[in-house]
């Protein structure tokens, strides 16, 4: 699918709840991929704002986070361990780095929107739960359902589509909508 192309109301595997994650979470990814379109790889790297966010990293970051929670839902805690690497590594998700593509960034983020979709499709339950790592943003002892976390992907991707409208409007005044 394109950037410009209407995003799917849900894969034909899934049902009910499930249908509706995947078709919200399908919408926002839309809508996050459409702030790309017609752009060149160096002006999916411009940072437009203060911040360190550009559109090609926003995309990066968002594909991270959801091949990590969905790799949560799969393996459990130990999915999500943290590193001081994994914080040098942080600052960098969200740039566009030598040799990074916008193709190559969108293409990587297909290939996690499959997986998860995927996972959820297979799941016995979205009932089933973990408990969270340690973290500092982690209520001690709480566990999330896999159900939580599909929520938590889709609220993660609206807010970081919401960033990239800014970025892109800052870019060259193109909007999403209106």
């Amino acid at each position: 699918m394109t950037s410009t192309e209407l995003p799917p109301t849900a894969s034909p595997e899934l049902t009910g709840e499930r249908a509706d994650l995947a078709a919200m979470l399908a919408q926002h990814r839309f809508f996050l991929r459409n702030t790309t379109r017609g752009l060149t790889d160096e002006q999916a790297g411009l940072r437009t704002t203060r911040s360190e966010l550009c559109l090609g990293g926003l995309i990066k970051h968002v594909a991270r986070v959801e091949r990590q929670w969905v790799t949560f839902i799969v393996e459990g805690p130990s999915a999500m361990t943290f590193s001081e690497a994994d914080y040098a590594e942080y600052a960098n998700q969200f740039k566009m780095l030598p040799g990074e593509t916008l193709a190559g960034v969108l293409a990587e983020y297909e290939e996690v929107a499959e997986r998860t979709t995927r996972v959820l499709a297979e799941l016995t339950s979205l009932n089933a739960d973990h408990p969270l790592p340690e973290a500092p943003w982690f209520e001690p002892g709480a566990r999330w359902s896999a159900r939580r976390v599909f929520m938590h992907i889709i609220a993660e991707t609206a807010q970081h589509s919401g960033h990239a409208d800014i970025v892109r409007e800052s870019l060259d005044g193109a909007k999403s909508m209106g």
